[in-house]
C-alpha cells in the first residue's frame, strides 16, 4: 500500500479508504476538503450517524507526541498511504521461512530475532 492514492469518488470508497488506513501500520497523508496535508498515524475512528459525526484521529508525523488532530470524516478529500508499513513481511510465517532458508544455507548459530523497525 505504501506510496498509493486511495480513490474517493462515493462514500463507500471514503469508508473503505479509512478502514484501510486504520489497519496500516505506517503513516498516512490525509488532505481536508480546504487543502490542508496532515501527515501522521491514524490510530482511531468514530463511526456516527452521518460523515460529519465521523471522525478520525491522527498523530502527526511532525508534532508533539502528545498532539492529536479529529477530522471529521466529510472533510477529507483525499488519503495516501505515504508511509512505510512497518508491519509488512513481518508475520510469524515469514520470520519461519528466513529461518529455515538460513538454515538450509547452512548458517549455524542462528535464532529467530526481531528485525529492528529502522
Amino acid at each position: 500500500m505504501q506510496g498509493t492514492a486511495w480513490p474517493l469518488a462515493t462514500e463507500a470508497d471514503l469508508l473503505a479508504g479509512l478502514k484501510k488506513a486504520f489497519d496500516y501500520r505506517g503513516d498516512i497523508t490525509i488532505t481536508t476538503r480546504d487543502g490542508l496535508k496532515i501527515e501522521g498515524y491514524l490510530f482511531d475512528r468514530r463511526t456516527g450517524p452521518t460523515l460529519e459525526a465521523s471522525l478520525v484521529r491522527i498523530i502527526p508525523k511532525d508534532g508533539p507526541r502528545r498532539e492529536r488532530i479529529a477530522i471529521a470524516y466529510s472533510g477529507i478529500a483525499a488519503i495516501e498511504f505515504s508511509g512505510r508499513d512497518t508491519a509488512a513481511g513481518k508475520s510469524w510465517e515469514a520470520w519461519v521461512k528466513k529461518y529455515q532458508e538460513r538454515k538450509a544455507a547452512g548458517e549455524t548459530g542462528i535464532a529467530l530475532e526481531p528485525e529492528a523497525l529502522d
